[in-house]
């Protein structure tokens, strides 16, 4: 005869135990996500309307590009501005910089890798703090929105990139917590920058002249580009929440 096991309450009261380390790692996780996304956001905001906006002097900063260049190399101009892009510096601006520091040719490609590099770092962090948390912690209809997101992955990418509506960054960390695939973002990321950075080697006098000294029209412009991105933020979230 068979000695009789743990009784059922025992066992689940084990279980319980076995169970509580792996959630302690999925809440540090979690925490851990939200203040990566909050540091990156509040950067965001910080490097347009806060004093760190001092920082983002063209001139200074194509200067000082040349000159870690002539250095060190054209890689260390890429390195620090995929470190920048991690940063939440804003992509339009370090396309004019390295325009202006390389020429057209070489700093649009400093820009592609550069970017391509951020992306993939920053989905890379936002896989392993939110993956598991997302499968695990978040209710049905948000795992249904990640998995739709990843049905339509391209498409979406490249929607955000060309109406930019949350920080580079950001979007590529929420890309990696999300079930949407480092290769979607990559190729929507290639794609969808290629406009911006065209128009930058096209028009990088015209706009170093607004940033140095914006006028009225100057911020005609930037009131009508807002416009733009609320609009296709909207269109945006009425395309991903469609078709459940």
């Amino acid at each position: 005869m068979s000695a009789a096991g743990p009784p059922q309450g025992a066992q689940h009261r084990s279980a319980q135990r076995e169970g509580t380390p792996a959630n302690a790692a999925l809440r540090r996780k979690l925490v851990l996500l939200v203040l990566a996304l909050l540091l990156v956001a509040g950067l965001a905001v910080a490097w347009s309307w806060s004093p760190l906006r001092a920082w983002l002097d063209v001139d200074a900063l194509v200067g000082a590009v040349r000159a870690a260049g002539r250095s060190f190399g054209p890689l260390a101009a890429l390195a620090a501005l995929t470190v920048a892009l991690v940063f939440a510096v804003p992509l339009m601006f370090l396309t004019v910089v390295a325009v202006a520091a390389y020429g057209p040719v070489l700093g649009s490609a400093c820009v592609f890798v550069g970017a391509l590099l951020a992306a993939g770092a920053s989905y890379a962090t936002g896989r392993y703090l939110g993956r598991e948390v997302l499968e695990r912690l978040a209710g049905p209809r948000v795992n249904l929105l990640s998995h739709r997101l990843a049905r339509r992955g391209l498409l979406a990418v490249l929607a955000v990139r060309l109406v930019p509506v949350a920080p580079f960054a950001v979007v590529n960390m929420v890309a990696g917590a999300s079930h949407l695939r480092l290769r979607d973002l990559l190729l929507g990321t290639a794609i969808g920058i290629l406009p911006g950075t065209l128009g930058v080697a096209v028009f990088l006098e015209q706009i170093q002249q607004a940033l140095r000294s914006p006028s009225p029209a100057t911020f005609a412009l930037a009131g009508l580009t807002l416009g733009l991105l609320l609009l296709g933020a909207w269109g945006l979230r009425r395309w991903l929440r469609s078709g459940a």
